[in-house]
């Protein structure tokens, strides 16, 4: 059997170099954010239904996903945002399943979801689930940086995940993000040490 852990955390944890990090210890990492993408660029399987559903001036020339007008979308209107969750995320948790069954030599697998209990769709299929945990100001600062976008737009998408209280109490584990990168690896070398444990007693 495979063991399974869920990987959470708000925009801006550092949920990427996490992954990465985990990675580099030798696990096995399913990003359901690169499902996403997969899924709606050129001929990926969500572009038909998004096509039909949002129209066609949601679709790139290419055949992709125009992301910056759905973006604005779906940020102004809920029904929106909740139509385009409805075509994606069954089509993410598919694959993510379907990835998480195929065997592995990895000690157990790291399945990244930005919204692991706001769903409800995969919590409980996980094992074990760590929430990343850092202050909202460092997560503010860190997108803005990353992506361009503004802090408005920042706080407006914090405003719709869970409050970093409620993730961490949610969570089996929490990692603490807020000081150096050694400090970064420490915390995630001693934890990949007892989930090994953990997922090899469970077979």
């Amino acid at each position: 059997m495979n063991y399974l852990v869920g990987l959470t955390g708000g925009i801006g944890s550092g949920k990427s170099t996490v992954a990465e990090l985990f990675a580099a210890l030798g696990v096995r990492i399913i990003d359901t954010d690169a499902i996403s993408h997969s899924l709606t660029k050129t001929g990926g399987a969500a572009i038909p239904s998004i096509s039909a559903s949002f129209g066609k001036d949601f679709i790139r020339p290419d055949g992709s996903m125009d992301r910056d007008r759905m973006r604005e979308l779906v940020f102004a209107a809920p029904s929106a945002k909740r139509r385009l969750e409805s075509i994606l995320h069954p089509l993410i948790l598919e694959q993510a399943r379907q990835l998480a069954a195929q065997p592995t030599t990895a000690p157990y697998s790291l399945i990244v979801v930005p919204l692991l209990f706001e769903g409800g769709r995969y919590a409980d299929w996980m094992h074990r689930t760590i929430a990343i945990d850092c202050p909202e100001e460092t997560q503010i600062a860190r997108t803005v940086q990353r992506s361009g976008l503004s802090e408005s737009a920042v706080r407006a998408i914090m405003a719709r995940q869970l409050a970093r209280t409620e993730r961490s109490r949610l969570a089996d584990e929490v990692i603490h993000n807020d000081g150096s990168l050694d400090e970064l690896k420490s915390q995630i070398v001693g934890m990949h040490r007892r989930l090994s444990v953990l997922a090899a007693k469970s077979n």
